[in-house]
């Protein structure tokens, strides 16, 4: 906006040439023909960037109309300059200046002079304005700044009550998985002794009566058997999977081709029976759990020789990479290699909507007369996996195959090629 200045003279010709000589430089005018018409002015409009005032009006005079100005705070940043027709002397020219004026012009007025005068005072009403509006807005940012300090201190401490109440519940969750653990292996433990019971007695039951019942009664206790057969597999299951926690905690370097060798050697019957074709590569050493790392493979490769085709012989394959970066991107894990472990076959597959939910315990997407089993082995597989920080997942097709990937961190620096061939 342009700047506005406040004309004061009781003659119009007076108002009219100082407007005249000023309105080339582009300033805004009020005019008054009086001080006391000057004042009402003042009591509803103060954004002045001057006031030009003639000393001798009726009334009240320039001088008394400036000290009644400067009796409001809200007027006394305005500049004064008086125009008059007199020389007062001395004595009266320290009177206008202790009523507010800073300078005085003497008419006849001189344009130049004036102009040059009004200029100065402009210039330093333009500066004023800027570093106000300079002042607000750093005024601003430093609320802005509080604002959001206090805004990032409640956020931490809020962050430090959820880590703090986090790590109670993990305390908490910890105890309880312990108590649970404890609680499945004794319960198992103890289901031993009355299933060994059960399984005896309906052995000699069977031995010494099978002949003399009917067909119904030979189905009855056949039908006892397998569901004691199954029990005991639940039961040797359930105490698997509680001894993990137990076990652990033993690290040593081993070496992983001898551990998947001694878990085809103990399996041979079942791969002879599907005349399964396993295929091995070079397996990395890792700092692993041995007494851990062997049910993995059991469970993984048992797992792919029970879901296989019915008329298909069974194809699996084994092969690890190292790789330099986390490739579960929901596992928040530290920046580290990993070693991923891949067992992949060509089975009867699945959806892939259920790939997370394979790993729950006693999750089972085929029936159990079709595909015998407790539901626990993969649950006991993701459970190896996170004793070692690792993770584990799954990608699948129907009627495709399957391939499951175990990653485990490791420090190896490169990535093994070689590979050899097991076939039986």
């Amino acid at each position: 906006m342009r700047p506005k200045i406040l004309l004061v003279d009781d003659r119009d010709d007076n108002l009219l040439s100082m407007e005249s000589i000023l309105e080339p430089d582009g300033y805004r005018f009020v005019k008054a023909n009086s001080g006391r018409q000057a004042l009402k002015i003042l009591l509803s409009d103060i954004d002045f960037a001057l006031i030009l005032m003639d000393v001798k009006m009726p009334n009240l005079s320039g001088f008394e109309t400036a000290a009644l100005i400067y009796d409001r705070d809200k007027l006394r940043h305005i500049p004064i300059i008086f125009i008059t027709a007199n020389n007062y002397g001395e004595e009266n020219v320290f009177e206008g200046y202790r009523a507010g004026a800073v300078d005085y012009i003497y008419k006849p007025v001189k344009p130049e002079l004036l102009r040059a005068k009004v200029a100065v005072f402009i210039e330093l009403y333009k500066k004023n304005h800027r570093l106000l509006a300079q002042e607000e807005k750093l005024l601003a940012i430093n609320k802005s700044l509080e604002i959001e300090i206090n805004e990032r201190k409640t956020s931490e401490e809020r962050i430090n009550e959820l880590n703090r109440q986090l790590v109670e519940n993990v305390s908490r969750l910890e105890a309880v998985n312990k108590e649970l653990d404890y609680f499945a292996f004794m319960a198992s433990h103890d289901l031993q002794a009355p299933l060994r019971k059960i399984r005896v007695f309906s052995d000699r039951l069977y031995l010494k009566y099978h002949e003399s019942m009917d067909e119904d009664g030979r189905n009855y206790l056949e039908r006892m058997q397998h569901t004691c057969e199954r029990m005991q597999q639940l039961i040797n299951d359930i105490l698997a999977f509680s001894k993990i926690s137990a076990d652990g905690d033993g690290f040593e370097l081993t070496d992983l081709n001898e551990a998947v060798k001694e878990v085809i050697g103990e399996m041979e019957s079942a791969i002879h029976e599907k005349n399964a074709h396993i295929e091995t590569e070079k397996l990395p050493s890792l700092r692993v759990n041995p007494v851990l790392i062997r049910p993995l493979f059991s469970n993984l490769i048992g797992n792919a020789l029970k879901f296989s085709k019915k008329d298909i012989p069974p194809r699996i394959k084994i092969y690890a990479e190292i790789t330099s970066t986390n490739q579960d991107k929901a596992n928040k894990l530290p920046d580290n290699k990993f070693c991923r472990i891949c067992v992949e076959d060509n089975g009867i597959g699945f959806e892939q909507k259920h790939a997370k939910q394979i790993f729950d315990m006693f999750r089972r997407l085929n029936p159990i007369a079709e595909f015998k089993g407790t539901g626990i082995g993969l649950a006991i597989c993701k459970r190896i996996t996170e004793k070692h920080k690792g993770f584990i997942y799954a990608q699948s097709q129907p009627n495709v195959g399957s391939t499951f990937v175990v990653s485990i961190p490791t420090n190896l620096p490169e990535k093994v090629h070689l590979s050899y061939k097991h076939k039986v």
